[in-house]
């Protein structure tokens, strides 16, 4: 019985399942924006978000765990260095989920996650 058990197990075992998280997240973070199902969507969110919140804080801490969970770390350089300067103002609701269609072969509803802010911005000194 699942009695209190948190999370979707998607049809896979928790070390393909695990796996399947840290391919999104490391996609998400390189491109800004990814397609999946709804389901997916869901689990996959609220680990991004925590990736850009260390991301915010800049300590080598926080680089160090978000390199032991995103494959890449080029893609972690990319979070440190661009995206995460982005939201210093903002606490969470980094992310928007949007409804995009229905897969044809299994029917299963799509969704487009991307960031809020997706313009680089950019200090300008004027004077």
């Amino acid at each position: 019985m699942r009695h209190r058990r948190a999370g979707r197990q998607l049809g896979r075992n928790s070390s393909h399942r695990r796996s399947l998280f840290r391919n999104l997240v490391t996609s998400f973070l390189e491109q800004e924006r990814i397609e999946t199902t709804e389901a997916k969507a869901k689990e996959v969110g609220p680990i991004i978000e925590r990736m850009i919140s260390l991301g915010k804080k800049g300590e080598l801490h926080g680089r160090r765990k978000a390199l032991s969970y995103i494959y890449v770390p080029r893609v972690v350089s990319h979070l440190f260095t661009n995206i995460a300067p982005r939201y210093a103002d903002i606490h969470g609701g980094y992310l928007r989920m949007t409804k995009t269609r229905i897969r044809q072969g299994d029917a299963a509803q799509m969704v487009l996650i991307e960031l809020t802010k997706t313009e680089n911005v950019e200090t300008k000194k004027e004077g």
